[in-house]
Protein backbone atom coordinates (compact mmCIF):
# COMPACT_ATOMS: atom_id res chain seq x y z
CA UNK A 1 0.00 0.00 0.00
CA UNK A 2 1.34 3.60 -0.96
CA UNK A 3 0.05 6.51 1.86
CA UNK A 4 0.77 10.10 0.60
CA UNK A 5 -0.78 13.19 1.62
CA UNK A 6 -2.68 15.58 -0.86
CA UNK A 7 -0.44 17.76 1.08
CA UNK A 8 2.98 15.94 0.12
CA UNK A 9 2.31 16.84 -3.40
CA UNK A 10 1.52 20.43 -3.25
CA UNK A 11 4.96 20.27 -0.99
CA UNK A 12 7.04 18.63 -3.36
CA UNK A 13 5.28 19.32 -6.73
CA UNK A 14 3.39 22.58 -6.89
CA UNK A 15 5.20 24.81 -4.43
CA UNK A 16 8.96 23.92 -6.51
CA UNK A 17 7.20 24.72 -9.94
CA UNK A 18 5.29 27.90 -8.36
CA UNK A 19 8.69 28.72 -7.24
CA UNK A 20 10.24 28.27 -10.38
CA UNK A 21 7.72 30.13 -12.52
CA UNK A 22 7.45 33.06 -10.41
CA UNK A 23 11.16 33.82 -9.79
CA UNK A 24 11.76 33.46 -14.25
CA UNK A 25 8.86 36.09 -14.12
CA UNK A 26 10.29 38.75 -11.59
CA UNK A 27 13.41 37.97 -13.67
CA UNK A 28 11.69 38.90 -16.71
CA UNK A 29 10.94 42.28 -15.05
CA UNK A 30 14.07 43.19 -13.66
CA UNK A 31 14.28 41.73 -10.62
CA UNK A 32 18.05 40.68 -8.81
CA UNK A 33 18.21 37.01 -7.67
CA UNK A 34 18.58 38.54 -4.07
CA UNK A 35 15.68 40.16 -4.62
CA UNK A 36 13.86 36.97 -5.76
CA UNK A 37 15.72 34.89 -2.92
CA UNK A 38 14.05 37.68 -0.24
CA UNK A 39 10.64 37.48 -1.57
CA UNK A 40 10.34 34.22 -2.05
CA UNK A 41 12.30 33.06 1.10
CA UNK A 42 14.51 31.20 -0.57
CA UNK A 43 18.49 31.15 -1.24
CA UNK A 44 20.31 33.35 -4.40
CA UNK A 45 21.41 29.87 -5.34
CA UNK A 46 17.98 28.39 -5.27
CA UNK A 47 17.18 31.54 -7.66
CA UNK A 48 19.97 30.31 -9.55
CA UNK A 49 18.65 26.83 -10.60
CA UNK A 50 15.24 27.74 -11.15
CA UNK A 51 16.57 30.38 -13.47
CA UNK A 52 18.95 27.61 -15.10
CA UNK A 53 15.92 25.35 -15.30
CA UNK A 54 17.71 22.41 -13.31
CA UNK A 55 14.61 22.26 -10.88
CA UNK A 56 11.95 19.35 -11.74
CA UNK A 57 8.90 21.08 -12.23
CA UNK A 58 5.81 19.06 -12.77
CA UNK A 59 4.58 20.27 -16.53
CA UNK A 60 0.84 19.52 -15.48
CA UNK A 61 0.76 22.37 -13.40
CA UNK A 62 2.89 24.50 -15.81
CA UNK A 63 1.12 23.91 -18.66
CA UNK A 64 -2.27 24.78 -16.94
CA UNK A 65 -3.74 28.47 -17.76
CA UNK A 66 -5.18 28.74 -13.90
CA UNK A 67 -1.31 28.26 -12.45
CA UNK A 68 0.08 30.56 -15.33
CA UNK A 69 -2.50 33.27 -14.43
CA UNK A 70 -1.91 33.23 -11.07
CA UNK A 71 1.71 33.72 -11.11
CA UNK A 72 1.12 36.62 -13.89
CA UNK A 73 -1.24 37.94 -11.54
CA UNK A 74 1.42 37.83 -8.41
CA UNK A 75 4.25 38.91 -10.23
CA UNK A 76 2.75 41.72 -11.99
CA UNK A 77 1.38 42.34 -8.36
CA UNK A 78 4.52 42.54 -6.53
CA UNK A 79 6.50 44.64 -9.24
CA UNK A 80 3.63 47.26 -9.25
CA UNK A 81 4.41 47.07 -4.92
CA UNK A 82 0.75 46.62 -4.82
CA UNK A 83 0.64 42.84 -3.14
CA UNK A 84 2.05 41.98 0.25
CA UNK A 85 3.01 38.13 1.38
CA UNK A 86 -0.45 38.01 2.45
CA UNK A 87 -1.82 38.63 -0.78
CA UNK A 88 0.39 36.31 -2.81
CA UNK A 89 -0.40 33.49 0.04
CA UNK A 90 -4.22 33.65 -0.47
CA UNK A 91 -3.36 33.61 -4.30
CA UNK A 92 -1.05 30.27 -4.46
CA UNK A 93 -3.59 28.40 -1.61
CA UNK A 94 -6.77 29.24 -3.51
CA UNK A 95 -5.11 27.49 -6.57
CA UNK A 96 -4.33 24.93 -4.50
CA UNK A 97 -7.81 24.59 -3.65
CA UNK A 98 -8.67 24.26 -7.12
CA UNK A 99 -5.98 21.71 -8.21
CA UNK A 100 -7.33 19.58 -4.95
CA UNK A 101 -11.01 19.64 -6.50
CA UNK A 102 -10.35 17.06 -9.22
CA UNK A 103 -7.43 18.40 -10.80
CA UNK A 104 -4.10 18.27 -11.87
CA UNK A 105 -3.01 17.78 -7.76
CA UNK A 106 -5.77 14.86 -7.87
CA UNK A 107 -3.95 13.41 -10.95
CA UNK A 108 -0.87 13.33 -9.35
CA UNK A 109 -1.76 12.11 -6.48
CA UNK A 110 -3.84 8.93 -7.90
CA UNK A 111 -0.71 8.21 -9.74
CA UNK A 112 1.00 7.91 -5.96
CA UNK A 113 -1.71 6.16 -4.66
CA UNK A 114 -3.18 3.93 -7.45
CA UNK A 115 -6.18 2.45 -4.86
CA UNK A 116 -7.91 5.79 -5.28
CA UNK A 117 -8.28 5.53 -9.13
CA UNK A 118 -11.70 5.23 -10.66
CA UNK A 119 -12.48 6.55 -7.50
CA UNK A 120 -14.03 9.81 -7.54
CA UNK A 121 -11.81 11.18 -4.53
CA UNK A 122 -12.45 14.79 -3.76
CA UNK A 123 -11.29 13.56 0.10
CA UNK A 124 -9.52 17.51 -0.08
CA UNK A 125 -12.87 19.51 -1.02
CA UNK A 126 -15.69 17.42 1.19
CA UNK A 127 -14.00 15.44 3.73
CA UNK A 128 -15.48 12.07 5.18
CA UNK A 129 -19.02 13.12 4.95
CA UNK A 130 -21.63 10.37 4.65
CA UNK A 131 -22.13 11.44 0.96
CA UNK A 132 -18.38 10.80 0.34
CA UNK A 133 -18.86 7.42 1.82
CA UNK A 134 -22.17 6.62 0.05
CA UNK A 135 -19.93 7.33 -2.79
CA UNK A 136 -17.20 5.10 -1.82
CA UNK A 137 -19.94 1.76 -1.38
CA UNK A 138 -21.47 2.33 -4.54
CA UNK A 139 -18.20 2.55 -6.61
CA UNK A 140 -16.93 -0.45 -4.29
CA UNK A 141 -19.90 -2.49 -4.99
CA UNK A 142 -19.18 -2.01 -9.05
CA UNK A 143 -15.94 -3.00 -9.06
CA UNK A 144 -16.87 -6.09 -6.87
CA UNK A 145 -19.57 -7.25 -9.20
CA UNK A 146 -16.89 -6.79 -12.21
CA UNK A 147 -14.43 -8.74 -10.52
CA UNK A 148 -17.03 -11.51 -9.96
CA UNK A 149 -18.32 -11.66 -13.82
CA UNK A 150 -14.49 -11.44 -14.84
CA UNK A 151 -13.85 -14.99 -12.64
CA UNK A 152 -16.72 -16.48 -14.12
CA UNK A 153 -16.46 -18.57 -17.02
CA UNK A 154 -20.41 -18.73 -17.90
CA UNK A 155 -20.51 -15.08 -18.71
CA UNK A 156 -18.62 -13.98 -21.82
CA UNK A 157 -20.79 -15.99 -23.50
CA UNK A 158 -24.13 -13.93 -22.60
CA UNK A 159 -22.07 -10.60 -23.70
CA UNK A 160 -23.94 -8.44 -26.08
CA UNK A 161 -22.07 -7.25 -29.09
CA UNK A 162 -23.11 -3.95 -27.90
CA UNK A 163 -21.55 -4.79 -24.57
CA UNK A 164 -22.41 -5.56 -20.97
CA UNK A 165 -22.35 -3.02 -18.28
CA UNK A 166 -23.16 -3.41 -14.85
CA UNK A 167 -24.53 -0.21 -12.67
CA UNK A 168 -25.33 0.78 -9.25
CA UNK A 169 -27.15 4.28 -8.03
CA UNK A 170 -26.69 6.22 -4.80
CA UNK A 171 -29.68 6.40 -2.53
CA UNK A 172 -31.18 9.57 -3.86
CA UNK A 173 -29.99 9.39 -8.05
CA UNK A 174 -31.67 12.00 -9.35
CA UNK A 175 -30.01 11.32 -12.97
CA UNK A 176 -27.18 9.17 -14.65
CA UNK A 177 -24.44 11.52 -13.12
CA UNK A 178 -25.67 9.71 -9.96
CA UNK A 179 -25.20 6.01 -11.28
CA UNK A 180 -22.10 3.98 -11.23
CA UNK A 181 -20.56 1.96 -13.84
CA UNK A 182 -17.96 0.71 -16.15
CA UNK A 183 -16.76 3.35 -18.81
CA UNK A 184 -16.42 1.59 -22.22
CA UNK A 185 -18.31 -1.17 -20.88
CA UNK A 186 -17.26 -4.98 -20.51
CA UNK A 187 -16.47 -6.78 -23.77
CA UNK A 188 -15.65 -10.26 -25.00
CA UNK A 189 -11.97 -10.05 -26.12
CA UNK A 190 -10.88 -12.97 -27.42
CA UNK A 191 -13.11 -15.29 -25.35
CA UNK A 192 -12.13 -13.28 -21.87
CA UNK A 193 -14.37 -10.85 -20.09
CA UNK A 194 -12.81 -7.45 -20.65
CA UNK A 195 -13.24 -5.00 -18.18
CA UNK A 196 -12.00 -2.01 -19.42
CA UNK A 197 -11.28 0.48 -16.46
CA UNK A 198 -12.69 1.41 -12.87
CA UNK A 199 -16.05 2.38 -12.60
CA UNK A 200 -16.94 6.30 -12.55
CA UNK A 201 -20.00 7.86 -12.13
CA UNK A 202 -21.91 9.01 -15.41
CA UNK A 203 -20.24 6.22 -17.33
CA UNK A 204 -23.39 4.43 -18.48
CA UNK A 205 -26.55 5.86 -20.58
CA UNK A 206 -28.99 2.71 -20.93
CA UNK A 207 -28.37 0.44 -17.83
CA UNK A 208 -28.40 3.94 -15.88
CA UNK A 209 -31.52 5.33 -17.31
CA UNK A 210 -33.08 1.34 -16.44
CA UNK A 211 -31.79 1.41 -12.40
CA UNK A 212 -33.63 5.14 -12.42
CA UNK A 213 -36.62 3.87 -13.94
CA UNK A 214 -36.89 0.95 -11.69
CA UNK A 215 -35.65 2.95 -8.47
CA UNK A 216 -38.44 5.48 -9.35
CA UNK A 217 -40.69 2.44 -8.40
CA UNK A 218 -39.00 0.77 -5.84
CA UNK A 219 -35.68 3.12 -4.38
CA UNK A 220 -34.20 -1.08 -2.88
CA UNK A 221 -33.32 -1.57 -6.75
CA UNK A 222 -30.08 0.26 -7.10
CA UNK A 223 -28.62 -1.93 -9.11
CA UNK A 224 -28.48 -3.93 -12.58
CA UNK A 225 -26.78 -5.40 -15.77
CA UNK A 226 -27.18 -6.19 -19.03
CA UNK A 227 -27.02 -9.62 -20.97
CA UNK A 228 -27.69 -10.90 -24.37
CA UNK A 229 -31.33 -12.34 -24.20
CA UNK A 230 -31.30 -16.31 -24.02
CA UNK A 231 -34.31 -18.37 -23.61
CA UNK A 232 -32.33 -20.86 -21.34
CA UNK A 233 -31.58 -18.18 -18.68
CA UNK A 234 -35.00 -16.98 -18.74
CA UNK A 235 -36.34 -20.79 -18.39
CA UNK A 236 -34.00 -20.53 -15.45
CA UNK A 237 -35.27 -17.98 -14.04
CA UNK A 238 -38.89 -19.29 -13.99
CA UNK A 239 -37.60 -22.49 -12.56
CA UNK A 240 -36.22 -20.33 -9.48
CA UNK A 241 -39.69 -18.97 -8.98
CA UNK A 242 -38.88 -15.06 -10.57
CA UNK A 243 -40.71 -13.53 -12.24
CA UNK A 244 -40.25 -12.03 -15.71
CA UNK A 245 -40.92 -8.98 -17.28
CA UNK A 246 -41.12 -8.50 -21.26
CA UNK A 247 -41.11 -5.06 -22.55
CA UNK A 248 -40.54 -3.67 -26.08
CA UNK A 249 -36.91 -3.12 -27.57
CA UNK A 250 -37.58 0.72 -28.49
CA UNK A 251 -35.20 3.02 -27.03
CA UNK A 252 -37.66 6.03 -27.69
CA UNK A 253 -39.40 6.78 -23.75
CA UNK A 254 -37.63 3.73 -23.10
CA UNK A 255 -37.41 4.22 -19.50
CA UNK A 256 -40.78 6.09 -19.06
CA UNK A 257 -42.17 3.05 -20.65
CA UNK A 258 -40.26 0.78 -18.21
CA UNK A 259 -41.07 2.95 -15.21
CA UNK A 260 -45.27 2.77 -16.21
CA UNK A 261 -44.61 -0.69 -17.06
CA UNK A 262 -42.97 -1.40 -13.16
CA UNK A 263 -46.21 0.68 -11.99
CA UNK A 264 -48.46 -1.12 -13.31
CA UNK A 265 -47.07 -4.75 -12.18
CA UNK A 266 -46.74 -2.91 -8.57
CA UNK A 267 -42.85 -4.00 -8.44
CA UNK A 268 -39.50 -4.60 -9.98
CA UNK A 269 -39.01 -7.93 -11.03
CA UNK A 270 -35.67 -9.27 -10.72
CA UNK A 271 -35.45 -9.61 -14.42
CA UNK A 272 -36.49 -7.80 -17.57
CA UNK A 273 -35.62 -8.48 -21.19
CA UNK A 274 -36.76 -7.83 -24.74
CA UNK A 275 -36.75 -9.94 -27.43
CA UNK A 276 -34.83 -7.10 -29.98
CA UNK A 277 -36.12 -5.51 -33.00
CA UNK A 278 -34.09 -4.34 -35.81
CA UNK A 279 -31.06 -3.04 -35.87
CA UNK A 280 -31.63 -3.97 -31.69
CA UNK A 281 -29.95 -6.62 -30.09
CA UNK A 282 -32.08 -8.70 -27.73
CA UNK A 283 -31.35 -7.79 -23.80
CA UNK A 284 -31.89 -9.05 -20.76
CA UNK A 285 -31.49 -6.73 -17.52
CA UNK A 286 -31.01 -7.94 -14.64
CA UNK A 287 -31.90 -5.97 -10.60
CA UNK A 288 -30.12 -5.83 -7.65
CA UNK A 289 -30.21 -4.04 -4.52
CA UNK A 290 -26.51 -3.58 -5.55
CA UNK A 291 -24.46 -4.47 -8.11
CA UNK A 292 -22.21 -7.39 -6.34
CA UNK A 293 -26.58 -8.86 -5.79
CA UNK A 294 -27.41 -8.28 -9.77
CA UNK A 295 -23.95 -10.09 -10.66
CA UNK A 296 -24.49 -13.13 -8.25
CA UNK A 297 -28.01 -13.62 -9.73
CA UNK A 298 -26.43 -13.25 -13.31
CA UNK A 299 -23.97 -15.43 -12.89
CA UNK A 300 -26.07 -18.05 -11.02
CA UNK A 301 -28.67 -17.70 -13.50
CA UNK A 302 -26.12 -18.41 -16.60
CA UNK A 303 -24.45 -21.30 -14.62
CA UNK A 304 -28.21 -22.91 -14.28
CA UNK A 305 -28.45 -22.17 -17.83
CA UNK A 306 -25.51 -24.14 -18.57
CA UNK A 307 -26.21 -27.20 -17.20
Amino acid sequence: MTLQLPSEIVVERFLPTARAMLATRLDEKGWTQQEIADQLGVTQAAVSKYGSGSVTVEERFREDARMQQTIERIADGLAAGEMDEFAVLGELLALVREFEDRGPICAVHEEEMPALQGMGCDLCVRGTDTAVKAERAVLSSVRRATRLLADSAVVVDAIPNVGMNVGMALPDAGDALDVAAVPGRIHDLRGRVNVPSNPEFGASEHVAGTILAAMAVDPSRRAALNLSTDEAVLDAAHEQGIELLEFDAGYEDRDERLEAAFRERGGVPRVIYHSGAFGIEPITYVFGESAVEAAELAVELLADADT
